[in-house]
């Protein structure tokens, strides 16, 4: 398989994955909006700073409301990381390599794509904004399960895994830094209040809410969900999970020079040996920055690995 083939198929895997998550962290600040009593609120602005927004966000002036939020990250013209162009780089990677893969995965890309831009060319209610990010959802994951249960699981396949858990587990480390360092201050006496809402709006955002009460079996506290969320071997939305996913389809790939599979390892290390407990404040920051630096690394290792890219 050419270099550029399967770079292709990296950047479909960790774009189709962004939209999806995109989609759902819209619509569960929704939901939490509404679940606060009247006059508290999670705010706009957190999402703006999950996805690596700000810089952009403020040079454009708009104030943090939900109307400019939501528009920015759902069609903004100047924002190269709005859904819609993940969806249209999402698509464009998958027709480039469209030989690699099942015909109707690419039909069922093209269509979700087509779909999906004429619904964000208008105007969305909140009601029809919700219809809309839900269906796109469903949408992500009928392809994810389209491509698992059609797709030869030969190299091809394996990098689109590889972008999908790469995108996820950088994910999962955004949203717990922007919304622990708000729930987890330093001390306890700095709680706000309804945290117990809002740490569910966070296992919601990353659909591990039913997974969470499955398995840990208490009230929804802070440490515990950090805990569940950095590592349940298990929970495929957990960072521990995609390490370990990521780990094994590495060892598998053709030409390795071990470097991304250390760093992957050595996250792993420091998922399990950090103590959780003690991760508050500017400390959990500091952490999910290391995480996010070491999957930075991940990344370019990867990338001048196997497709000899640096960009």
């Amino acid at each position: 398989m050419l270099a550029r083939l399967a770079e292709n198929l990296f950047w479909y895997g960790r774009y189709l994955e962004r939209s999806e998550d995109l989609a759902r962290l819209i619509n569960v600040t929704s939901h939490l909006n509404l679940d606060l009593p009247s006059g508290i609120s999670a705010g706009w602005e957190p999402l703006i700073r999950i996805t690596g927004n700000a810089p952009l966000f403020n040079d454009l002036g708009h104030p943090t409301d939900e109307t400019h939020v939501v528009r920015f990250l759902l069609s903004e013209d100047s924002n190269p990381n709005s859904l819609k162009a993940t969806l249209e780089y999402a698509r464009e990677n998958l027709r480039s390599a469209r030989d690699l893969v099942p015909k109707d995965g690419w039909e069922q890309m093209n269509a979700v794509y087509l779909k999906s831009t004429e619904q964000l060319s208008g105007k969305l209610s909140k009601r029809r904004r919700q219809d809309f990010l839900e269906e796109l959802i469903l949408d992500c994951q009928q392809l994810a399960g389209m491509f698992q249960g059609t797709m030869s699981h030969d190299h091809a396949y394996d990098f689109i895994l590889i972008g999908r858990h790469l995108e996820r587990s950088d994910m999962i480390t955004r949203i717990l830094e922007v919304r622990g360092y708000d729930l987890l201050p330093e001390t306890a006496e700095d709680l706000g209040p309804f945290e117990s809402i809002q740490w569910m709006s966070v296992l919601k955002s990353l659909t591990g809410y039913q997974m969470y009460r499955r398995h840990v079996r208490s009230r929804v506290s802070g440490s515990d969900v950090l805990r569940f969320l950095l590592r349940d071997g298990q929970f495929p939305r957990s960072v521990m999970f995609c390490l370990l996913v990521l780990e094994d389809l590495i060892e598998h790939l053709p030409g390795d020079d071990d470097r991304s599979l250390r760093i992957v390892t050595r996250l792993q290390r420091l998922v399990n040996e950090t103590e959780v407990k003690n991760l508050r404040g500017q400390r959990l920051v500091n952490f999910m920055d290391q995480l996010q630096i070491e999957l930075a690394g991940t990344d370019r290792a990867i990338r001048q690995t196997w497709f000899g890219s640096e960009s």
